[in-house]
């Protein structure tokens, strides 16, 4: 559910030591089994099966264009050439059957709601994606790693600071980082959106500060307990720290935030004078239960999952969203989601529980997962939490962009909400955009879905970059 925020793809990375695995009579599967999976997009998939020395097989699954790699599949069922790959991690299920070569496979991957044919055959790893805005090294500005304390948290954050050639002062922003345990590039799907925007915009002459999530990377901290207001105040600890570089202009220092960063950026700017002004880049103007909802059904909607099932889905989701809302007491409310989450399952038809797959020794797991993510610190504050209220109080120059093929923080709803909050307060300088045919990463999309996310060569559309680095020199340029 986490990830769901920034993120919310087919498939969730849970890294883990590939299963021992015994197999019946049949052939030999030991290779990499290779097939494309078509969900409105296309997803390449990977099954890895090793032969192991006590006959069974070690197996893993690779999604190379959502940048998930070492999936461990927990249990392989060799029947003649009947074949079945389990992979709980993600209640994935893919059933197929060997063609007389055994070089082949023709079947059925199941899995949230979905059961689509796919073929696999054996072959070799894809090539990995293009990402042709990635900067190498020499670059044509300073880059130095730095590290910086946040002392009300008792925590030191690691990070890359790059300034422009040149001796400056200079305007300067701190970048913050969307949901889910995120480093210093805000890596994902194998892009690097936080590097790119760095680069670009030390390019243009603006210092720039990105640094890892509390308890990643080289930051100390605990991220699985932190929540929006932790990261505000490690926010407010970059900002403190960019205001003793001599390369920086002190009265020129701005938050970009992205995603979660962009309702970040508004709680740090209303605590401190020293923001001088807020990139708000598909900040979410809706509350967290809202936002989750809305996502979930445009997301369903691009991928083709029924209308009747996203409905029934929306309807699991708020029971949820309730008894976290209204339960306090943690424990309790662990029951409480667990307890119903079970009698959801026990709902479903079995021709539903194997589309979803929920099937076999892996639903108490999946359930437990979910409730931990549900009932989490992140989550619970996230939910309820309303960023109009800080909205309402910012006065310094705002620039809010979201593509309008966002369906995780969709454009309309949200950037209305910002807009008019703003204005409440008074704020004479703002500046609301949405740019056409871009998705939540701000690439260049065809429908805005999750899944297209690692197949786009493109990291961030120039349009976009060129706004944000055009919109601060404008205001703070020399």
């Amino acid at each position: 559910m986490r990830t769901s925020f920034l993120l919310a793809v087919v498939f969730a990375v849970a890294l883990g030591a590939p299963l021992r695995l015994r197999a019946q009579d049949g052939p030999n599967l030991a290779g990499s089994w290779v097939g494309t999976l078509d969900v409105g997009v296309k997803l390449r998939l990977v099954f890895n099966v090793q032969a192991t020395e006590d006959g069974g097989f070690a197996a893993t699954l690779d999604s190379p264009d959502q940048g998930a790699r070492g999936i461990p599949i927990s249990a392989v069922i060799v029947d003649g050439s009947s074949v079945r790959f389990e992979v709980s991690a993600i209640a994935g299920t893919y059933a197929g059957t060997l063609d007389a070569s055994a070089n082949r496979l023709e079947g059925t991957w199941s899995q949230g709601g979905m059961s689509l044919p796919l073929s696999l055959e054996r072959g070799d790893e894809p090539e990995a994606p293009k990402r042709p805005q990635e900067p190498k090294p020499p670059y044509p500005y300073r880059s130095e790693d730095v590290q910086f304390a946040n002392g009300e948290a008792g925590i030191t954050l690691a990070g890359t600071f790059t300034t422009p050639a040149g001796d400056g002062p200079f305007p300067a922003v701190a970048l913050v980082t969307g949901s889910g345990p995120q480093d210093r590039n805000e890596e994902l799907l194998e892009h690097k959106p936080f590097l790119v925007l760095a680069d670009h915009l030390t390019r243009s002459g603006i210092a720039v500060l990105r640094y890892d999530d509390r308890g990643v990377g080289g930051s100390t901290g605990d991220f699985p307990s932190a929540t929006s207001r932790d990261f505000a105040s490690d926010a407010l600890s970059a900002i403190a720290w960019l205001r003793t570089r001599p390369e920086v202009r002190p009265d020129g220092i701005g938050l970009v935030g992205h995603s979660e960063g962009g309702l970040v950026a508004p709680m740090a700017a209303i605590e401190s004078t020293d923001i001088a002004f807020l990139v708000l880049l598909a900040a979410p103007g809706l509350d967290g239960r809202d936002i989750v909802l809305l996502q979930s059904t445009l997301i369903g909607r691009a991928e083709g999952v029924e209308a009747t099932r996203l409905e029934a889905n929306a309807k699991r989701q708020a029971a949820y969203f309730d008894i976290v809302e209204n339960e306090p007491d943690t424990a309790r409310a662990s029951a409480s989601l667990k307890a119903l989450m079970t009698a959801d399952l026990a709902s479903m038809s079995e021709a539903e529980r194997t589309e979803s797959g929920l099937t076999g020794g892996n639903t108490d797991a999946l359930i437990d997962r979910q409730v931990a993510q549900v009932n989490s610190p992140w989550f619970r504050y996230f939910l309820s939490y309303d960023p109009l209220p800080a909205l309402r109080k910012v006065t310094v120059p705002v620039l809010a962009l979201n593509g309008t093929l966002d369906l995780q923080v969709p454009w309309q709803e949200n950037l209305d909400a910002i807009v008019g909050a703003l204005r409440e307060a008074g704020n004479a300088d703002v500046t609301a955009l949405p740019l056409e045919g871009l998705n939540h990463l701000f690439q260049t999309a065809t429908t805005g879905s999750p899944t297209e996310y690692g197949q786009i060569e493109e990291t961030i559309a120039p349009q976009a970059l060129d706004t944000i680095s055009g919109w601060i020199l404008e205001r703070f340029g020399r």
